[in-house]
């Protein structure tokens, strides 16, 4: 049994999310519901895993391509998703978003098209634009509380030629979204029709409601696709810095390595990240639905303040993530005018929607990956400020 209703005093410690909340917010000392990281210790496993290496005087260059580190992800994938993975295809990765970059330059050439699913993660903006490629939206539909890709348009960008790449988030952040398997089977076939290449994000992938369950895309295929993804938003240790990309392509991945090793010369990983990810997924499952069954308390405890006290707030039911994507349409305030009531007076941070494209200027992101009495602390403070 884990205690996710400790709450842990982070203030101090040089975390985004709480020290330096004013960088994004323009004032410090709020209570911040921010960047896509938990307040939550990472599982007793990992720390202890942690402990033993830390034992160990020396920390020198260290490498990743063995099988103490392989067969974690091997075993993960088949145990967790029922999914056949070779280890020829699991690379290191210092960040998830670093192996998008270079991903980007292997599979496209500047000013060629990268097709996102707006609102999007926002670092896919950055990650586009800093590569001198086209930012193609392909907004998706929203109904009555749904998200749902447009495939019409979909289909039409994808036969433009010069849009190479779909940027695909799965599950997806932040409408919390998992792609069902006409989804996925519709993407890769239109994918393949106009021979686009998917990077898929499967950083998600972990933490899912009780009843769903996600889809990793090599379930369905692995031609022309990666996927990349890490242990480290699950067991929330992104400080230590280590992914993983899975690329079943050989070319496709001896360019990777290229561009890791003799590019960037980043071909010696965090100690600390591999030791940390090979103990989570070889020790912790048990933890993972622990925390899960935590995070479908927390909605259930925002869905019934929101029903009592915030009723014009309507959330979009996240199938996936610990990020809660809250619809402030019908309160009839601008986001500049919420956001400084949120601020001012409510003396709290929530992320708004605006940051992530497509609707998203209607929306607020609200991270409930923390204890419960900070979730409601939250929650008070926005129906002050409103």
């Amino acid at each position: 049994m884990y205690n996710f209703d400790e709450v842990i005093n982070r203030k101090g410690t040089n975390c985004t999310q709480w020290d330096y909340v004013q960088d994004r917010f323009g004032q410090s000392g709020l209570l911040p519901f921010t960047i896509s990281d938990t307040d939550f210790a990472s599982p007793k496993q990992v720390i202890q895993s942690l402990n033993v290496r830390m034992s160990h005087p020396v920390f020198g260059y260290t490498r990743w391509n063995h099988k103490d580190f392989k067969n974690s992800v091997e075993t993960w994938y088949q145990k967790r998703f029922d999914t056949k993975v070779e280890k020829n295809w699991i690379y290191y990765t210092p960040t998830v978003i670093y192996a998008v970059s270079q991903l980007i330059k292997i599979k496209s050439t500047e000013n060629d098209g990268v097709i996102i699913q707006t609102p999007a993660y926002d670092a896919f903006f950055n990650v586009i634009k800093e590569n001198k490629r086209k930012i193609v939206e392909n907004k998706l539909l929203y109904d009555d509380g749904l998200y749902s890709i447009d495939f019409i348009e979909l289909e039409k960008q994808l036969s433009k030629q010069t849009n190479k790449i779909l940027l695909l988030c799965s599950p997806h952040n932040p409408t919390g979204r998992i792609w069902n398997d006409y989804e996925l089977n519709t993407i890769i076939e239109l994918c393949k029709q106009h021979n686009v290449y998917i990077i898929s994000d499967e950083i998600h992938m972990d933490i899912v409601r009780k009843g769903k369950s996600h889809i990793p895309l090599f379930k369905k295929s692995t031609e022309n696709i990666a996927i990349v993804t890490s242990a480290s938003k699950t067991f929330n240790f992104p400080g230590l810095l280590f992914a993983y990309v899975l690329i079943p392509n050989v070319e496709d991945g001896d360019m990777f390595l290229k561009y890791l090793k003799k590019q960037d010369g980043l071909s010696s990983p965090s100690i600390m990240g591999m030791e940390a990810t090979i103990a989570a997924y070889n020790e912790c499952s048990d933890w993972v639905e622990e925390l899960n069954n935590y995070l479908d308390e927390n909605i259930k405890i925002v869905q019934a303040y929101l029903k009592e006290n915030l009723p014009d707030i309507k959330l979009v039911y996240p199938e996936s993530t610990y990020l809660l994507w809250l619809d402030v349409s019908r309160l009839n305030i601008s986001m500049n005018d919420l956001q400084e009531r949120l601020i001012k007076i409510g003396n709290v941070a929530i992320m708004d929607g605006a940051t992530y494209g497509g609707n998203g200027e209607l929306f607020l992101r609200y991270n409930i990956g923390c204890p419960k009495s900070k979730v409601i602390e939250g929650l008070n403070r926005l129906m002050l400020s409103i």
